[in-house]
């Protein structure tokens, strides 16, 4: 079954691609709510077009998920696992970060491409599929989790986003962005993995408040408004799970540094893709939106090319990693 893994993902997203094409042909429905009519300027800058694509820019700018992922899988394939590594050959949870790499571009396409409440759904559950797994992998290796673990509270997590947001709204009805905690906590979990101490456990959750204010949200902000931003607590999830200093060490340059700016580099040009934004050009081929995506794209290679510099420090992971 894995060794054709490369092969099912690329059939998946051959599939996906006449499936589109196939309902598409019978239209979309009605638009989201918030989202504008055709002949204006979407919500994302690009005008929204009649047809297949609603936002030809914004849409097909996705295939470069498609492309990191299925490249992800190929290299996998080719792997000889002579080492331990969850991100070296393939694997259970290998082949679940690279279907969430692919899965990215269908998911963001189905939202600019049909500009439907459930096509809005598919992006958000897709982005939040593949950020839950980095730190998740970091408190499986701090927590001393079996796999079984790690995938049972990754499959609970999307299943209760999933639910949560159809029920309840993109925030959960208790204004919880888990995409944007969940990057706050991977940097947590990260550089409690990078500088594990007994004190520093405690301390890690700190580093979340300067993830936020890198994304516009600063403590001044969070003590106006104690209970819009109770998610701060959040903060110190991995420190309660953290409970054994890691067996393995990552090699931070030049991937995760490279990851680290083409997100940075991304958002920055994300927040000019808005119709109230003096740069926004609707009817131009090239959209800040698209760029965003193209970036964001390369940045989960980045991250995938440095989860693949794991490597053992102790030799329990070595006979964990070659008896499961």
């Amino acid at each position: 079954m894995t060794r054709n893994a490369p092969t099912i993902a690329l059939l998946c997203c051959v599939a996906f691609a006449c499936a589109y094409a196939l309902i598409g042909m019978y239209g979309w429905g009605e638009p989201a709510a918030r989202e504008s009519a055709i002949g204006e300027i979407g919500r994302w800058c690009e005008r929204v077009h009649p047809g297949l694509i609603r936002e030809p820019a914004n849409t097909l700018s996705n295939l470069g998920f498609v492309f990191s992922g299925l490249l992800m899988f190929w290299t996998l394939s080719r792997d000889r696992q002579t080492q331990p590594g969850r991100m070296i050959g393939l694997n259970p949870i290998s082949i679940t970060f690279a279907a969430a790499v692919v899965w990215l571009g269908p998911g963001s396409m189905l939202m600019h491409g049909t500009n439907t409440a459930w096509g809005a759904s598919a992006d958000n559950l897709s982005m939040v599929m593949y950020i839950l797994i980095p730190w998740l992998l970091n408190l499986t290796e701090m927590g001393r989790w079996s796999r079984t673990q790690f995938f049972t509270t990754y499959i609970i997590l999307v299943l209760a986003y999933a639910v949560g947001r159809e029920l309840f709204g993109s925030r959960l009805g208790i204004n919880l962005n888990l995409f944007g905690v969940s990057i706050g906590l991977w940097v947590i979990s990260e550089l409690l993995l990078r500088f594990y101490s007994t004190s520093f456990r405690w301390l890690s959750g700190f580093a979340g408040f300067v993830v936020a204010a890198i994304f516009g949200i600063t403590p001044a902000d969070m003590l106006a408004e104690p209970a819009n931003y109770w998610w701060v607590l959040l903060f110190w999830v991995p420190a309660i799970f953290a409970t054994q200093p890691p067996r393995i060490r990552r090699s931070y340059s030049p991937w995760c540094f490279a990851g680290m700016a083409c997100f940075v580099l991304a958002f920055a040009i994300w927040q000019t893709g808005r119709p109230n934004n003096a740069w926004c050009q609707p009817d131009s081929l090239i959209q800040a939106h698209a760029i965003w995506h193209l970036l964001t794209a390369a940045s989960t290679w980045c991250f995938f090319m440095f989860l693949r510099s794991e490597k053992a420090i102790t030799s329990d992971l070595i006979q964990d990693t070659h008896s499961s």
